[in-house]
């Protein structure tokens, strides 16, 4: 069993192409042993954003905090702190911070993808 807090872990820079102003955290992941999904947290600084991208698998969502877009496809769509968000396997989507203070959102995956 693991008990922490989002304090306690590394918040790492996001070096990728497409992303800008983004880190991650993972308070629960493959280090511990997971068998099925992971816990990551990202965070993006105002203007920041995550890539628009695609994948194989779902990914389950929830705002910390912060407001800003997440683009479903090309279709800008507003997000705030209290949403739960479903991203479907090979749905276009892009998170984008519109607002002035950081965007923090939890990002459930399979442990493979992370």
């Amino acid at each position: 069993m693991k008990i922490t807090r989002l304090e306690a872990c590394e918040s790492v820079p996001i070096d990728m192409q497409g992303v800008l102003g983004a880190t991650k955290q993972v308070p629960i992941g493959k280090g511990d042993g997971v068998p099925n999904f992971s816990i990551r947290v990202f965070t993006l600084e105002p203007g920041g954003h995550t890539p628009h991208h695609e994948h194989d698998s779902e990914h389950l969502n929830y705002i910390l905090e912060g407001a800003g877009e997440l683009m479903e496809g090309d279709q800008p769509r507003q997000i705030n702190q209290g949403d739960y968000i479903l991203v479907k396997p090979h749905e276009r989507h892009q998170y984008r911070n519109t607002g002035d203070v950081p965007l923090k959102f939890m990002c459930m995956v399979p442990v493979a993808y992370e």
